[in-house]
């Protein structure tokens, strides 16, 4: 993109009118990280929460040096919860390492659940198996929500050692943490596995059992390739 093309855009970022500066952001997708994050940084702090929120976004999709700090600064010390939750996920696009203490800090401490979501989802988007205690923990929450995303982060993990933690959902009253736990199991081959999505492929709901067929096949595949 031009140099003018980019003036435009931070002309655009410091306009008055939430379209322009939310049209500007979007224009930004396609521009390469190293042009793009200057112009994003200019919005970070903006007045509305759903731009403030997309720039945050955009931060951990086209990373610089600094992204990662800028990132847990928002996630660990800004006032507004939804600010904190977009911080949590764009850490998980960055998929870099040193977000797992930052991402357990704020699933021990916030009291927002979306954020404590967030930083579940990053968890498995980081795929570091050393996020294994924090989402064991997670298992015993009373938010149905963060139960099922952290089923889904082990299953990105393929942590085998959880295992057993996860097979009890087997017969949750909810459906969608069922299929989160068919999902799961396809990146957790065993015969433990196998035995629990036989029995999820006869699910009543057929979201579940074909998630439990989906993952079966993946567990097949999975074998005659070892």
């Amino acid at each position: 993109m031009s140099q003018s093309n980019l003036e435009q855009i931070a002309a655009k970022l410091e306009s008055e009118n939430l379209a322009d500066r939310m049209l500007a952001l979007l224009s930004l997708e396609k521009v390469p990280a190293v042009d793009a994050t200057p112009l994003i940084k200019k919005v970070l702090h903006d007045e509305n929460h759903q731009v403030r929120s997309m720039a945050i976004s955009m931060l951990g999709r086209k990373p610089t040096e600094d992204s990662y700090s800028v990132l847990v600064n928002l996630l660990l010390s800004d006032p507004d919860y939804g600010v904190r939750a977009s911080a949590a996920g764009a850490l998980g696009y960055l998929e870099d390492k040193r977000a797992l203490e930052p991402l357990v800090q704020a699933l021990d401490e916030d009291e927002e659940w979306l954020v404590r979501f967030s930083a579940v989802v990053s968890l498995g988007n980081l795929k570091d198996p050393r996020a294994h205690d924090a989402l064991i923990q997670t298992l015993e929450s009373k938010e149905v929500v963060l139960q099922q995303a952290a089923i889904s982060a082990l299953g990105e993990i393929g942590d085998l050692a959880a295992t057993d933690d996860i097979l009890r959902f087997a017969q949750s009253d909810d459906w969608l943490t069922r299929q989160r736990l068919a999902e799961a199991l396809g990146n957790l081959p065993g015969e433990k596995s196998q035995s629990a999505l036989n029995f999820l492929e006869k699910d009543p709901h057929p979201q579940v059992s074909a998630a439990a067929s989906i993952s079966l096949k993946r567990l097949s595949n999975r074998e005659r390739e070892d």
